[in-house]
């Protein structure tokens, strides 16, 4: 089992796991395009982690997403809204259960059984989690939606400042 003590989620982490390490004490299983490491932070610190390290923690992007979107439960977060690296928990991130997906790598899901889905990531690695089916496709529909409105919320800034650049030159 390798432990990383730094982790540091990018564009290449797929997945962020709870992992119990003892009697409740949870870290995370983070599988990357490139391998897999084992943390002593769990999920929800990794991702807050994260998400401070692109200026703001993990409650202002779910604040963010909520504002946006209006989604409150389960809510899709941007790590990085440059990049448009997208994450979805698969129960509410204050569960010591939830795991959380890359949107950008998912591939497509597969119903397995009633609560199980085999999530297939676009570089043929896949996973299985205790969650149906149509909860999970909610929760990707969910991401899908916000990218888009979170990327036409962009563009439509990036507009307004290239006007307000022209206006100002002689």
């Amino acid at each position: 089992m390798k432990f990383n003590d730094t982790p540091k989620i990018s564009g290449k982490t797929m997945v962020i796991r709870p992992y119990e390490l003892g009697e409740d004490n949870f870290g995370s299983y983070v599988l990357e395009k490139g391998g897999e490491y084992y943390t002593h932070l769990n999920p929800r610190q990794l991702m807050d982690q994260t998400c401070k390290e692109y200026g703001a923690d993990l409650r202002g992007r779910l604040n963010g997403t909520q504002h946006i979107s209006g989604v409150n439960r389960k809510a899709p977060i941007a790590i990085d809204t440059h990049s448009q690296v997208f994450y979805v928990p698969t129960t509410s991130p204050k569960s010591k259960e939830c795991t959380w997906l890359c949107y950008n790598h998912i591939q497509y899901i597969e119903k397995v059984k009633p609560k199980v889905t085999k999530v297939h990531f676009n570089n043929g690695k896949e996973i299985i989690l205790d969650i149906s089916y149509s909860s999970l496709n909610n929760q990707l529909q969910k991401t899908a939606q916000y990218s888009d409105m979170l990327e036409k919320r962009v563009r439509k800034l990036q507009k307004e400042i290239e006007l307000d650049l022209l206006e100002l030159q002689p």
